[in-house]
């Protein structure tokens, strides 16, 4: 008599590795909007030689996405299909290099390296204390705050590519424009050295100050938010157009468009990604139909639609 067998799940069939594996992990926990569906397999790699294993024996044609601390992501309810990595404590180190650089792993806090760069002498850096996440997020962005971006200040890079090949790129392979970059989604970026400029630690730490008390007082940094929702157009302002358009304080159930600074959406509590995504298109909507302009999502929309949204209230 044949016995049936199952399919095997995903976590069953990668390659041994010395990190962890969750299948069915949330993504709802380690986004700062708290909200989207679970991850066919979550993989934390241990360090470098865990995460070459990882590319080079998953399954063919397995979709790959890393993320980081989640800051600038929507993960719609759905969840997300193939694997997701997430870059630990094996990536986050932190040196002080000659010639006033830092090299840092891709999982380093923006707030840690910025405050290495102060306690290093290294000026140039201040900038990265007004972005919320980490060094490896902010490479598809080209992320950026208060008069500076990665672009300015990135040396090189090191990457592994989707067949676990390990290489060192230049700037110039990333292709970076405004809140934009250019360069083959297989590439994982595992570690960076920025380059600054000599300072005294004193005067590096009263920038960062300023930095923080800036974002305290105009943006809102204490709710559940994704950071900045839609890039600036040429010549413009998102929040002007947003605001002009009467979207400040609109609403969709619990999702809502900050009243302290309209181009900051807010999960109030209880809000799905379908709220918040359908909350953003009707700005944009509304921002198009006001201004003509038609606004450019900053925030990345990943994985399967799920729930539909609720109406817009005013």
């Amino acid at each position: 008599m044949m016995t049936e067998t199952r399919p095997l799940d995903l976590a069953e069939r990668l390659p041994p590795l010395r990190g962890r594996v969750s299948p069915g992990a949330s993504l709802a926990g380690v986004t700062w909007f708290q909200v989207g569906g679970p991850a066919e397999v979550m993989v934390r790699p241990k360090d470098l030689d865990d995460l070459v294993a990882l590319l080079k024996g998953r399954p063919a044609g397995v979709p790959l996405l890393v993320i980081g601390v989640g800051s600038n992501l929507l993960v719609r309810d759905g969840g997300l299909d193939g694997i997701v990595v997430r870059l630990g404590r094996g990536f986050a180190g932190i040196a002080a290099e000659p010639g006033e650089r830092l090299r840092v792993g891709a999982a380093a806090l923006d707030l840690n390296v910025s405050l290495a760069a102060r306690d290093a002498g290294i000026a140039g850096l201040e900038f990265l204390r007004g972005i919320p996440g980490t060094v490896g997020g902010a490479f598809r962005t080209n992320a950026g705050a208060y008069q500076g971006e990665l672009a300015q200040v990135l040396v090189e890079a090191t990457v592994v590519d989707g067949q676990g090949q390990v290489r060192v790129v230049k700037p110039e392979e990333f292709r970076f424009s405004y809140r934009h970059s250019d360069f083959p989604a297989d590439w994982i970026v595992v570690e960076a050295v920025l380059q600054g400029r000599k300072g005294d630690p004193a005067a590096i730490g009263a920038r960062m100050d300023e930095i923080a008390a800036a974002r305290e007082e105009s943006q809102p940094v204490r709710s559940r938010t994704g950071g900045s929702t839609f890039k600036n157009p040429p010549g413009a302002r998102a929040w002007e157009l947003i605001d002009a358009a009467g979207c400040r304080g609109l609403s969709r159930g619990p999702a809502v468009v900050s009243a302290r600074h309209c181009n900051f959406l807010i999960n109030e509590g209880g809000a799905s990604a379908a709220d918040i995504e359908g909350l953003g298109e009707e700005v944009r909507r509304r921002v198009f139909e006001k201004s003509g302009v038609t606004l450019e999502w900053e925030i990345m929309r990943i994985g399967r639609f799920a729930a539909p949204a609720r109406e817009v209230t005013p």
